[in-house]
């Protein structure tokens, strides 16, 4: 059964100009729609995970990586217990929709 829900999101590291999150969630779930405002770079840890955005699908899974333009509208669903490192700039903001 598919479940809606935010990720768990923790801080791992803060610099100057970036910062790295540990995004988390587990099979079945899907994060809701969202964007980050500037650019994120995903790189997935473990599990399995299906990115869309209005005009691509991309699955994801342990040692892809994956750029996210800056605004631009995505889900996650979670196929399998997924772990990702989320790389910003340190004043993105992710906005859920």
């Amino acid at each position: 059964m598919e479940v809606l829900n935010k990720p768990e999101l923790m801080h791992l590291q803060i610099g100057d100009s970036m910062k790295i999150l540990q995004v988390a969630g587990s099979a079945g779930m899907r994060i809701p729609h969202h964007y980050c405002s500037h650019e994120a770079v995903i790189v997935v840890n473990e599990g399995l995970a299906v990115l869309t955005m209005p005009d691509s699908e991309q699955l994801l899974g342990a040692g892809d990586s994956f750029v996210i333009p800056a605004k631009k509208e995505h889900t996650l669903k979670i196929k399998k217990d997924f772990k990702a490192l989320a790389i910003m700039a340190v004043d993105s903001e992710i906005n859920f929709i």
